[in-house]
């Protein structure tokens, strides 16, 4: 059905002078140099690339989609599955660019704060107004949805655009819920909103901490809502105006059909996704890749043994199982929620030089459609030239390449080292930088701690646990020591300790592995699982040690673990990933389908 007509909350007018724009200056700075500061002219073996990595297409016709792309975040597989529906991409570069589209996109991603001041700086927000209120086919994805709004609690209050009434606010993770709220949960469809018509009862992907709450206000603009500690908006609809707060991009063949729908508004498509069974959110099933270059210099898929990734032959060589992108795109179709890279080589290697591991981001965002997360060396380096790089100009790369979330390993031990010996968070570590600038939903933190059983628990400074299975000279206690380097150095740090000062400094989930479990396949480490996610309110994610579909329903039963990691089981097709969601759903465990 139609909406009302068009009426704004506010004009956006004063939007220019009001002084919560002017709030996280030095964060927005930095996202306006972000695209051409990251240009690696300087490194030898980068191979230049344009600002932008879209085929700019002529302005005219019905087959051009203008994308308003601000320079935050991820918006390759945006860009990619607008080209996978068949259409061309014209980016804006000025505010009469938004006037003249025919269909304009906006996959907002980051920080509320920092993308209003770019929008007003750049004379973009009055444009946005102007060419919303007018009626015009217009989609906004995430914080494209949050910022129509009249201001948000992020950093603030930072005014919005004004277009509907409401504040942004951030989810209440005092009664249970995990902030961010990150994976794949069910919508409520309240309005016939034409673009949601495939979605029916399947699981859409969200990842982020805040939310804009339902009123009577806002009432008449809602085409949908979702469940997580109460009800927050989902999806708006006034006319041609649609906004979610969901990643059509990378909610798969579902999300694919919500961008169809808005690109051929007029067509009668028959449904393509069948029939869903969501109802909350469901737990997450994850593929994990260990990408490492061979003896040859061939970039392979491995997997070790308590970290040991090669074969024990006379050779020695690198275990190689498989291509990255080849598996990548295999997971996708087996239904992997999401999809990590972890560059085991990273913490010896320039990142920004590390042109193969881009190229591998930058081929998988083609054809996988679920979130994909990337780590190893995220981190400050000068190179061999004497230019520095800062974590966020590195993390921005790989962004800009197709990665959804940054995982940091090394450097997150050190920072919290020091954050716990001083008290201060300087700001300046990576961990905080990225966390600023693109929200802390886009920062992963992983953990490889390795356990130390001790007799008493007073005789360490570190949090431990009565273990369930006594260790090797019959100790009944552990603490769980962290590592770095890939585990070759130990750290005086435990896992406890590092999970609760990273989420103070900005992680937004914890990847949590476990050397003493990697590759030996008798299940996940649960003593550690439980004792860190009942010791955060972020999301955690458990992994190593998976080795049967029973592992999977173990862990989700007995921990508070928001998602299962698994890798060799899934590479040697020993497990394959529908068996595992199979048979969580006969154990009751909401997934995925």
């Amino acid at each position: 059905m139609e909406a009302a007509p068009f009426a704004s909350a506010s004009r956006p007018g004063s939007l220019g002078s009001s002084s919560s724009s002017c709030i996280f200056r030095s964060s927005s700075s930095s996202l306006l140099l972000l695209r051409n500061k990251v240009s690696l002219r300087n490194h030898s073996a980068r191979t230049k690339y344009s600002r932008n990595f879209s085929v700019r297409a002529s302005s005219s016709g019905d087959s051009v989609v203008t994308l308003l792309d601000y320079g935050a975040g991820n918006v390759r597989s945006v860009r990619n599955a607008i080209r996978h529906l068949g259409f061309d991409i014209k980016d804006v570069q000025t505010p009469e660019d938004i006037l003249n589209a025919n269909r304009l996109i906006f996959p907002g991603v980051g920080a509320f704060a920092p993308a209003m001041e770019v929008l007003n700086k750049t004379g973009m927000a009055e444009a946005l107004c102007s060419y919303i209120e007018k009626d015009r086919p217009f989609l906004g994805i995430c914080l494209g949805l949050q910022l129509l709004f009249e201001s948000s609690e992020e950093n603030g209050p930072v005014k919005g655009l004004g277009l509907i009434p409401g504040t942004v606010g951030r989810f209440d993770s005092s009664n249970g819920f995990r902030v961010p709220h990150i994976g794949w949960n069910a919508l409520q469809v309240t309005m016939d909103s034409d673009i949601l018509d495939e979605v029916g009862n399947h699981h859409v992907y969200f990842v982020h901490s805040y939310r804009a709450m339902p009123s009577d206000d806002n009432k008449e603009w809602i085409s949908s809502t979702c469940n997580y500690g109460g009800k927050f908006i989902a999806s708006i609809r006034r006319g041609n105006v649609h906004a979610v707060q969901f990643h059509p991009e990378k909610s798969g063949d579902v999300g694919l059909s919500v961008l169809r729908r808005f690109l051929y508004p007029k067509s009668n498509m028959a449904k393509k996704t069948g029939e869903g069974k969501a109802s909350k959110l469901a737990k997450r099933v994850i593929a994990c890749l260990d990408v490492r270059a061979n003896d040859k210099g061939d970039l392979v898929v491995t997997k070790g043994d308590q970290y040991d990734v090669r074969e024990q032959t006379e050779d020695n060589e690198v275990r190689n199982l498989g291509k990255p992108v080849d598996l990548a795109r295999q997971y996708y179709k087996d239904g992997a929620d999401e999809v990590s890279f972890l560059n085991i080589t990273g913490f010896r290697d320039f990142p920004l030089g590390d042109l193969p591991m881009l190229q591998v981001l930058r081929y998988t965002s083609e054809n996988v459609f679920v979130p994909l997360t990337v780590g190893g060396g995220i981190r400050d380096f000068t190179d061999s030239n004497g230019r520095h790089y800062s974590s966020l100009e590195v993390a921005s790369e790989y962004f800009r390449s197709g990665a959804d979330k940054i995982s940091i390993g090394s450097d997150a031990v050190y920072t919290a080292e020091e954050y716990l010996r001083t008290g201060v968070k300087t700001g300046k570590s990576s961990l905080e930088q990225i966390s600023r600038v693109y929200g802390n939903q886009a920062v992963v933190v992983s953990i490889d701690p390795r356990r130390v059983y001790v007799k008493n628990p007073n005789d360490v400074q570190f949090k431990t646990i009565k273990v369930s299975s006594l260790g090797p000279k019959g100790e009944e206690y552990a603490w769980y020591q962290c590592t770095v380097n890939g585990g070759r150095e130990g750290r005086p740090i435990g896992a406890y300790e590092l999970a609760k000062a990273v989420e103070e400094l900005g992680a937004g989930e914890i990847l949590l592995n476990c050397i003493d479990c990697d590759g030996q396949g008798k299940g996940f480490d649960i003593d550690l699982i439980k004792l860190i996610s009942d010791a955060v309110s972020i999301p955690v994610i458990a992994s190593s040690g998976a080795g049967t579909v029973d592992h999977f329903s173990e862990v989700f039963a007995r921990t508070n673990a928001s998602a299962a990691l698994a890798a060799g089981i899934f590479h040697r097709k020993e497990v394959p990933i529908q068996s595992v969601k199979e048979h969580l759903l006969k154990e009751n465990i909401e997934v995925r389908i």
